[in-house]
């Protein structure tokens, strides 16, 4: 996503108080150490070669990274105004993040 603190707030703008988005990412640590299993060197993959170089291509270049995580993620939201972000569940592919306005 070339501009997902835009996105983010957009989402928070077209959402009533206390309105919800539900974010699927792929399953990703904080950690670059704690991502270097099968599953997270496939994601690093594909990340590097197809995400960041299409985020960095577009007009903002914010480029979160290859894996973004949790943390940077929470960033992102918190910055476009959402007052609560949360894991709301996980498998071993994907993370389930929620963000209330």
């Amino acid at each position: 996503m070339g501009d997902p603190v835009g996105a983010a707030k957009r989402a928070h703008e077209a959402l009533k108080p206390g309105g919800t988005v539900l974010l699927v990412e792929p399953f990703a640590n904080d950690d670059l150490d704690e991502n270097l299993n099968p599953i997270g060197r496939l994601f690093y993959a594909a990340s590097t070669c197809i995400c960041t170089p299409n985020s960095l291509s577009q007009e903002v270049k914010l480029g979160l990274g290859a894996q973004a995580g949790e943390r940077r993620l929470r960033h992102v939201f918190a910055e476009a105004g959402f007052s609560r972000f949360r894991r709301a569940t996980e498998t071993p592919f994907n993370l389930v993040l929620e963000a209330r306005k």
